[in-house]
């Protein structure tokens, strides 16, 4: 089944399947994403556009509880089919897409109607499917503050779900995580961008088709390519939120079944040297270890894969690069499943299985939750500081790589007199990540550090006068021809202190409603109960490996977790859904 999905969707990307009539509902969000507007109509009557004062409102203002509600409406809806029921208020995809749009309509009212709902209509012919249908992305546009070089950053993900049968229009389909988890972040992150402003507009974007041959991503490329938009970058997001491994997970990734991992999470884009997809996911990736790691309760590893997507499988990020606009797309570390569900199969990508949670002893209470909260929390942020950065920071370089008998020269194109520039440079085309970066001033610099007769990678990005890095350009490659001399790498600092930029701590006193002390612990903890709840708590090692998970009912207990020294972490779910997080440090028991 798989190779008959794969050939169709090929077919319906490249060989005119074509979608038609393709159209923006709401004339204002057309001319925002055209870039053909007034910004002073859309400017915030208290304006908030520092990148750090932002990224740390990120880090408060981000919500698991939001996320857990937007994922338990989204599974009510039954299935999200593409070709499910489209006039239920109850169930299908039609109810579904409303129900999002009118959250977009809450968020604009909140903020001042800044934030711009609407759908992107289509026609599209009869298919594997079924007829053709008039089909709707629901989208959200945030219009940017400058019409001057007007591009757009799109945060997307798509909406629809299935089964095994990807015809199949009436099965209990809840995706939860494929794809609950990224439609709850990207309107979680309409929600919390919308308050603030920025250079670039934003578009908040929910397809659907996409189970059925990246259908709804494959419309909004091809209205940006036919419209002429400007189009900065793509954040697709697809499988989020879960952390288990599970037995027929795609690869790359995935070591195990069972193994959990929530603190890693993959990019995926294509990686020729001529684009700057790849060039964008490291940028991203840049993002996460100088700005995020240093201050995040559980810190963040991205780690840029060498494929475009998974073996076999394939994203609504795609189209994009196939319409020539940089992309990336974020998935968990690990997943439940490969897709393509046979007569054994266990998992629960693409089943009814695909639940938010389950209710192991049946007594009306989740036992087990499949999306990780605070795992999609962390993802969300790592989106977000990604479209602040891209959306409030320069645009890219260009550059010449000159092959010199003294080595490999930069040449910097319509250089900024005053401005620096970061180089980055790898010496393996197997190698995702820079093998050493530089900082530079000048028009012109010879690369440290070389080996003659090696050949290198070279990109480059400019920071300018607030510390924002653009994204990193295209690669060009060399073979050098000299050894270089040796020089310091890029000694900038762009970690955030929260405590120095104003922002105020949102979280309320409520919110640790499980008192876990003392910590630092020698191995003896008390958990007091402050709320009359059944709480379920679950400790994990730094690197995400649940330990154990405990019932709190009784006001205090204690308890010996029989843990060696080190930082541990732990999760806190009240019956009623509420969550509390927190760092738990064992010291020596000498």
């Amino acid at each position: 089944m798989r190779v008959v999905i794969s050939v169709f969707l090929s077919c319906a990307i490249l060989f005119g399947f074509a979608q038609t009539n393709i159209r923006i509902t709401n004339a204002e969000a057309r001319s925002v994403i055209k870039g053909d507007f007034d910004p002073s109509l859309y400017t915030a009557s208290s304006v908030e556009n520092d990148h750090k004062e932002i990224i740390c409102g990120l880090q408060h203002r981000i919500s698991t509880d939001s996320l857990k509600s937007y994922i338990e409406k989204l599974e009510g809806f039954s299935t999200r089919h593409t070709y499910s029921d489209t006039l239920s208020n109850e169930t299908g995809i039609g109810a579904a897409r409303r129900w999002a749009y009118s959250k977009f309509q809450e968020f604009s009212a909140n903020y001042e109607n800044r934030l711009i709902p609407a759908y992107l209509e289509f026609d599209y012919p009869s298919g594997a499917c079924g007829p053709g249908l008039a089909w709707r992305n629901v989208l959200a546009v945030l219009p940017g503050t400058s019409t001057e070089d007007h591009k757009v950053i799109i945060i997307e993900a798509h909406m629809d779900s299935r089964c095994a049968e990807a015809c199949d229009s009436t099965c209990f389909a809840p995706g939860a995580d494929d794809n609950g988890s990224g439609t709850a972040l990207v309107i979680e992150l309409a929600r919390v961008l919308s308050r603030y402003s920025f250079k670039h507009s934003i578009v908040f974007m929910l397809t659907t088709g996409e189970e059925q041959g990246l259908y709804g991503a494959s419309a909004m490329a091809q209205f940006c390519a036919d419209e002429n938009v400007a189009i900065k970058a793509v954040l697709n997001n697809d499988i989020v939120g879960g952390i288990e491994c599970g037995e027929t997970a795609s690869p790359p990734g995935c070591p195990f079944e069972g193994h959990l991992d929530s603190t890693h999470v993959r990019l995926f884009t294509h990686g020729s040297l001529a684009t700057p997809n790849r060039g964008l996911a490291r940028t991203i990736k840049l993002y996460n270890d100088e700005m995020l790691k240093p201050m995040m309760f559980i810190p963040m590893d991205v780690e840029i894969m060498s494929q475009e997507d998974r073996t076999g499988r394939g994203g609504d990020h795609i189209p994009f690069r196939l319409q020539g606009f940089t992309n990336v797309r974020f998935t968990s570390a690990n997943e439940h499943g490969d897709a393509d569900p046979g007569p054994d199969y266990t998992d629960r990508q693409h089943t009814s299985r695909d639940l938010l949670s389950a209710d192991l002893d049946s007594n009306g209470s989740p036992d087990e939750y499949f999306v990780n909260f605070e795992y999609l929390k962390r993802n969300a942020i790592i989106n977000g500081t990604s479209a602040v950065m891209i959306a409030l920071g320069p645009e890219t370089p260009d550059f010449v790589l000159h092959d010199e008998a003294t080595g490999l020269r930069v040449e910097i194109l319509d250089y900024q007199e005053g401005s620096r520039y970061r180089v980055g440079v790898r010496n393996s085309a197997q190698t995702q990540t820079f093998d050493a970066m530089y900082l530079t001033s000048s028009e012109s610099f010879i690369i440290p550090n070389l080996n003659a007769g090696e050949t290198y990678f070279v990109s480059i990005a400019i920071v300018d006068d607030l510390d924002r890095t653009s994204p990193f350009s295209s690669e060009q490659f060399k073979s050098n021809d000299a050894n270089t001399s040796e020089a310091e790498q890029d000694p900038l600092d762009f970690s955030i202190d929260c405590n120095l930029v104003g922002v105020e701590d949102l979280r309320s006193t409520e919110y640790n409603f499980i008192q876990v002390y003392p910590n630092p612990s020698k191995g003896i903890v008390n958990l007091r109960n402050s709320i009359k709840e059944y709480c379920e708590v679950s400790f994990y090692t730094s690197e995400g490996k649940l330990i154990e998970t405990l019932i709190v009912s009784d006001a205090e207990i204690a308890v010996d977790l029989s843990l060696n020294h080190g930082i541990y972490f732990y999760v806190i779910v009240s019956e009623s859904g509420r969550i509390q997080q927190g760092k738990l440090i064992i010291q020596d028991q000498k």
